[in-house]
């Protein structure tokens, strides 16, 4: 079994910052790439930003420049550093990742349970 859990979401005023992170756990043999998602009430599951496992990111154009996405290898963990929040940027988020669990078998797409974040003075 493979589990994906998030922390560090909460309320934060615009403007501040909250650092989220990701911890994947149980029967891992390789990560690829791994990433958060957001969803607002009403709208569409969104791509946040993205990290292969060799360390390329992407953003959606909405957080650049805002947001920073990294990853520790060793410790099967990612975490997304949030900057200069807006009130646009409340939504419950979510860790994603593509994780094989033996060499022998096909890589699984898997989600945490997601964590609030709130922006609001």
């Amino acid at each position: 079994q493979v589990q994906l859990v998030e922390s560090g979401g909460g309320l934060v005023q615009p403007g501040g910052s909250l650092r989220l992170s990701c911890a994947a756990s149980g029967s891992i043999f390789s990560i690829y790439t791994m990433g958060w998602y957001r969803q607002a009430p009403g709208k569409q599951r969104e791509l946040v930003a993205a990290i292969t496992s060799g360390g390329r990111t992407n953003y959606a154009d909405s957080v650049k420049g805002r947001f920073t996405i990294s990853r520790d290898n060793a410790k099967n963990m990612m975490s997304l550093q949030m900057n200069s929040l807006k009130p646009e940027d409340t939504a419950v988020y979510l860790c994603n990742a593509a994780i094989q669990q033996s060499a022998t078998w096909s890589v699984q797409n898997y989600w945490g349970q997601g964590t609030q974040v709130t922006v609001s003075s």
